[in-house]
């Protein structure tokens, strides 16, 4: 009774491998992010011998982190990790657990489309490139006079926007396709393990 359920499960497998590799990822941006403050503090530190702090380690940290937050919004999703309250639905039938599970991911698929809308504004305000008919045909704005930058590195701001932006997508569509997935469950009316 399910719609497409075996492309469901092939599409599935690609979204897992792609969200569980873009995870992994994050987690080695934020290992890099730990490791370059280690050294800067041993710098700080040591900075009477001769040796000093990493340049720009609050911009590497805040870019960083922000880059592997959206590199584990995809797995998160995928794997149903949100913040539920799950006391509540415990005692209701499998069939209205799917539905309410539906009804989460399609406002979580709302809430993607909305974080890479706004995201995409953003980085239309920072990337300095592109003719205006090309900028406005895509929805980016007007062009800024000037790339904006980080202060210490001068790191051009638009590339984190953009690295962002690629884990804001993939996190758009894995909602879309955690909404199929929950519709199938919903009409074999009980919710399957992630």
């Amino acid at each position: 009774m399910a719609i497409a359920k075996s492309a469901q499960i092939r599409v599935g497998r690609l979204m897992e491998f792609a969200s569980r590799w873009m995870a992994y990822s994050g987690g080695g941006i934020l290992v890099a992010i730990a490791m370059t403050t280690v050294v800067s503090i041993i710098g700080r530190t040591f900075s009477g011998f001769g040796f000093s702090p990493v340049k720009g380690d609050y911009e590497i940290v805040e870019m960083g982190c922000a880059v592997a937050v959206f590199a584990f919004m995809p797995w998160c999703q995928f794997r149903r990790g949100h913040v539920t309250v799950d006391i509540f639905i415990s005692n209701l039938s499998d069939r209205m657990q799917a539905i309410l599970g539906l009804i989460g991911d399609l406002f979580l698929t709302g809430a993607a489309f909305v974080i890479l809308w706004r995201l995409w504004l953003g980085f239309g305000e920072k990337f300095p490139f592109g003719s205006d008919g090309v900028r406005a045909a895509l929805g980016m704005g007007d062009k800024p006079f000037f790339a904006e930058s980080t202060y210490e590195l001068e790191i051009p701001l638009w590339i984190p926007f953009g690295l962002c932006l690629i884990g804001a997508a993939f996190f758009l569509i894995v909602a879309v396709y955690s909404v199929w997935r929950s519709f199938n469950w919903v009409l074999d009316g009980k919710e399957e393990r992630v």
